[in-house]
């Protein structure tokens, strides 16, 4: 967005009337533009302007516009800007779509219908990033199992600092519950839990439509199975296995699940 709090646009096109006369009416519909009247010029103008949106076309000398797609690819691919395809080659809609583009519009076109194409993505945009931001803000949720209190306040303790929302039980029966009521965003349980051990408890969030896409990481402080039971409890929807009760390593996996 540009400093005067409106929406910037960057044209990129050979035709230099079309550039005067489509940045004037988008200028008029209260839009910052900012043109540029090749492919290699609009990647220079890249460093120094941040555009909302990207009108693109395709049809230029040089790098033209599929190599400009291709140069501000991010990871996996698609362009890292949105982008509106402005061109004459109406018969191409589906290859650019397969680019991951946010629009077409085929040239000629009615100004009004480039204009609501433009409300649309910069209004999906929006949207998009107001959505990330509130999940950012979010404090990630772990419900903790466990019934040693010396164990708990270390674990609680351990997540708490590292910025999670932390919710603690001490019965197996009591997991579910919570699971159902807190809907967190991973479960920390203890293999041999009581009420019902942490595998069972894990078996049964399994099988619920509710739960069953939640992590668990199962630990055991008993140190009776040792790191074989890692696979052991997979088919009951436990993500990662500890052999230990260690804070700094359950942050760890926990940290590591989440990223997954």
């Amino acid at each position: 967005m540009g400093a005067s709090g409106k929406s910037r646009i960057l044209l990129v096109d050979d035709d230099t009337n079309l550039l005067l006369t489509l940045g004037d009416f988008l200028s008029f519909e209260g839009y910052e533009i900012e043109t540029a009247d090749s492919a290699e010029q609009g990647l220079k103008k890249l460093k120094s302007v941040n555009p909302d949106l990207i009108v693109l076309d395709m049809s230029m000398p040089g790098m033209g516009g599929t190599g400009f797609l291709k140069a501000i690819a991010a990871d996996g691919g698609n362009p890292s800007y949105p982008v509106l395809v402005l061109t004459a080659r109406a018969n191409m809609e589906e290859f650019f779509n397969d680019m991951a583009v946010d629009g077409f519009v085929a040239k000629p076109c009615e100004p009004n219908v480039l204009l609501k194409e433009v409300a649309r993505i910069l209004f999906l945009h929006r949207a998009a990033d107001k959505e990330g931001a509130v999940a950012k803000d979010r404090s990630m949720k772990v419900l903790i199992g466990e019934d040693d209190g010396s164990a708990c306040h270390r674990i609680a303790d351990k997540f708490d600092r590292a910025g999670y929302e932390v919710e603690i039980v001490s019965k197996g029966p009591d997991v579910l519950e919570r699971a159902l009521m807190y809907r967190p965003d991973v479960i920390v349980l203890k293999l041999v839990l009581t009420g019902m051990n942490g595998d069972a408890v894990a078996e049964i969030l399994n099988e619920m439509p509710s739960t069953k896409n939640i992590p668990i990481v199962l630990y055991d402080d008993s140190g009776v199975y040792g790191s074989d039971g890692k696979s052991e409890w997979a088919r009951s929807g436990v993500k990662k296995y500890v052999p230990n009760c260690d804070e700094e390593t359950l942050l760890s996996v926990v940290e590591s699940v989440l990223r997954n």
